[in-house]
């Protein structure tokens, strides 16, 4: 678990103080488990912003304004929101003044009814496409659907004479030049440094002492679980750890160290994290040399068995229940969007979610003999932006109907969270496509693959992939349904847990007769169903049941020279931006992933960015680390088996036989060229195509195909569903969903 308390520019010391302690008091309700993160506004840690996927908006004024409750449809509203960021969106309530304005970023003028998008000249095409998805958000969440949002590009305002007579009425006539871009100088919450010390936190003495007992690399010996620690990034971030057998005035006062950043005479936006010994996050076992889990057992077992699977040893779940499971479940009510309305589905189709829909799902639950509701709005990958606009829309009346009691909790297909997960006991399936509507024909029959992750009933999941042997992962389960039998393909480093959670699933899946496969003694027909024997993920270092550190992906980027990074939590294919080179650092080997789109001058710098990674690393990472840069579309297995139900057919490549893999080894990089995929060049950026009469086009675009020039995620991203899951509906539907993303 994960707790955040965040704090407004303009809050008080007094509120502050109170948020500290509460959130003390709630990690002792839950037993000291939980990792306690101190968010400050404008400098948000990527997991806090990883929540809110399209974007934060912060709100002027108090209790008085800020915690009033929001009624849906309501148009009464002027306010002009300035909008900043690439990966995690912001947007900012500001003056509704031209004087608010720069050339450099995206405004939305927000007037109930009319949405006004204005990018300034400066801005660029990432920018503007996320600033869109907000809107849209705003407008769905906040308007039910409906308002109308228009585009201003700052640069050719002549081109829009209908939006800029609004805006001239409610802002008045512009005088003087803009302002020039304002840098985007917000403190860098992922970049490294080699200044890293590590204190104690004790009380021996009577009263509490920081003191500093080493410096930089790390081990892990040198934390004791009778003692507390702060472990110091330089200032950029602060990480306490708080042993098990530490006191109770040691852990209580671990967190309230605002004296150490006074001190220090850090920024008061310092990243704090707090965490448990055993409940390390990923960033704090990142700054020690090795990290070993206790009690952490390899997949030798596995081996030892001679290829019996009834002799294959069954490890001892210990993990400890999920907070939410404690409380008295009374009802689980789900429907899935049928025609835009609700269609109440019967308990016997529960925990079954296909991609090409959407579903509300209600937990009702008992606490103090009193009602409670968590109302969760899941959607399909597939599912058109009309049915996701429903749902958000059934929700807001669902929460009406409960008196606005429900929490509210959006789930996006492949992202859902533990307390998601844990509500269907280890049986949730989630198809890749189709539709579970009666009446209506789901792919053929043929072979279906499912990807199992999971030790226990709060964690797992079965993922459908594409039914060919490279799907496969010598570190999971698979099942594999034909006509006639299902397989149960035990991975060589899959654990005892996780074969005995993908029985349970397989029982839900099918009837049908089981048949135990083990890697390596697969039966003939099992190849066959896969249409034949090919390479997938089997690297041995895959083979372990939990890696000593978890593989994590960040987003690059010199642009303000130096080089910055971003972290991605909880990463999935969905993660990899076309526009973007990315990190992912599985600890013994660096992986750079060059997007089609990525801007030229970090390709070529990505190498050596990666090197500055390393050599700066806390932990003393060895220089010499293999780094392996990888092109968009042709990602090798030993990358995609640290993604979980990796689609190799996503980005449709052209294969023009160019090489994929560049790796460099202990002299150096190793200089290639980049070259793009040939479609690439006929991509066009949204913001040229939307909200655009014929003559406003660029040369030589059909103006009745402008999702053509579209790149994929693009496309994606403003239809609501994938290229060819929009070549699939109806021509009305099409053009319905064309209209209402301004490309028709």
């Amino acid at each position: 678990m994960d707790i955040h308390y965040w704090i407004g520019n303009s809050s008080s010391q007094d509120e502050q103080g109170a948020a500290a302690i509460l959130v003390t008091q709630l990690d002792e309700f839950l037993g000291g488990s939980p990792v306690q993160h101190r968010e400050v506004q404008a400098a948000e840690s990527s997991k806090f912003r990883s929540y809110f996927r399209n974007g934060l908006i912060y709100k002027k004024g108090g209790v008085d304004s800020g915690f009033r409750h929001v009624e849906s449809n309501v148009y009464k509203i002027l306010r002009l929101l300035h909008i900043k960021g690439r990966k995690h969106v912001t947007a900012t309530e500001v003056e509704v003044s031209w004087s608010s304005f720069n050339s450099g970023d995206v405004f939305l003028l927000d007037m109930g009814k009319v949405i006004v998008q204005w990018n300034g000249p400066q801005s660029n095409r990432s920018e503007k496409l996320k600033a869109m998805l907000l809107a849209q958000d705003v407008r769905d969440r906040e308007r039910g659907g409906r308002a109308q949002i228009g585009v201003v590009e700052g640069g050719d305002e002549e081109d829009s004479p209908e939006l800029m007579k609004i805006m001239r009425a409610v802002l008045g006539q512009r005088s003087g030049k803009l302002k020039e871009a304002e840098p985007d100088d917000t403190p860098d919450r992922h970049q490294q440094t080699a200044n890293i010390r590590l204190y104690n936190v004790s009380d021996e003495s009577g009263k509490l002492v920081v003191q500093e007992v080493a410096m930089q690399p790390l081990t892990q010996d040198l934390l004791h679980s009778t003692e507390c620690y702060i472990v110091d990034q330089g200032g950029l971030s602060v990480l306490v750890w708080k042993g098990k057998e530490a006191s109770i005035e040691e852990r209580r006062s671990a967190l309230g160290r605002a004296g150490f950043i006074k001190a220090k005479n850090y920024s008061s936006s310092t990243n704090v994290e707090v965490m448990a010994e055993g409940g390390e996050s990923a960033m704090f076992k990142h700054l020690f040399i090795s990290w070993t889990e206790k009690g952490q057992t390899k997949a030798a077992a596995f081996a030892t068995a001679n290829g019996d699977p009834n002799k294959i040893p069954t490890i001892p779940n210990t993990y400890s229940h999920n907070y939410l499971l404690k409380l008295a479940m009374v009802l689980i009510q789900i429907w899935r969007i049928e025609d835009l309305e609700l269609r109440e589905l019967h308990p016997s189709s529960f925990g079954q979610f296909y991609g090409g829909d959407c579903y509300l799902v209600l937990y009702t639950y008992k606490r103090a003999s009193k009602l409670q509701y968590i109302l969760y709005m899941w959607q399909g990958r597939h599912a058109t932006q009309d049915e996701i606009t429903s749902c958000a829309y059934q929700a807001v009346a669902m929460d009406n109907k409960y008196s606005g009691v429900p929490v509210q909790v959006r789930v996006v297909m492949g992202k859902e969270p533990r307390h998601f997960l844990a509500i269907f006991k280890g049986k949730l399936i989630i198809f890749e496509g189709g539709t579970g509507r009666a009446g209506v024909t789901n792919p053929g029959p043929g072979a279906r693959l499912f990807q199992v992750r999971g030790t226990h009933e709060m964690n797992t999941r079965a993922t459908e992939v594409p039914a060919r042997s490279s799907s496969l992962n010598t570190n999971d389960v698979f099942l594999l349904k034909t006509d006639h039998t299902i397989y149960l393909w035990y991975g060589k480093g899959c654990s005892g847990d996780e074969r005995e959670m993908a029985k349970a699933v397989a029982d839900v899946l099918s009837r049908q007769d089981k048949q135990v496969v083990m890697e390596g003694q697969e039966p003939a027909e099992f190849w066959v169903a896969l249409g034949g024997k090919a390479p997938y993920a089997c690297d041995k270092r895959l083979q372990k049941e939990e890696t000593p550190h978890s593989p994590r992906l960040f987003e690059c980027s010199n642009q303000t020279g130096r080089f910055r990074m971003t972290e991605v939590e909880d990463l999935t294919q969905e993660d990899l931006d076309q526009d973007d080179v990315m990190l992912l650092d599985t600890w013994e080997e660096i992986f750079l992933w060059i997007g089609r789109s990525a801007n030229e001058y970090e390709t070529k710098e990505a190498c050596n960015s990666a090197l500055e990674y390393l050599r700066t690393h806390p932990a003393g990472r060895d220089p010499d680390t293999p780094i392996i840069s990888v092109k968009q579309g042709y990602e090798p297995l030993t990358f995609t088996g640290w993604f979980n139900a990796w689609d190799p057919q996503k980005w449709s490549v052209s294969r023009s036989g160019t090489p994929a893999i560049t790796a460099r080894g202990k002299t150096g990089c190793t200089a290639t060229n980049v070259t793009r995929s040939p479609r690439t060049g006929e991509y066009l950026g949204p913001e040229l195509l939307i909200n655009k009469s014929p003559n406003e086009l660029p040369k030589g675009v059909d103006p009745n195909r402008r999702e053509d020039y579209l790149s994929d995620v693009d496309l994606e991203n403003l239809l609501g569903c994938s290229r060819s899951g929009f070549q699939r509906l109806p021509r009305w539907r099409q053009n319905d969903l064309k209209k209402k993303a301004g490309l028709f």
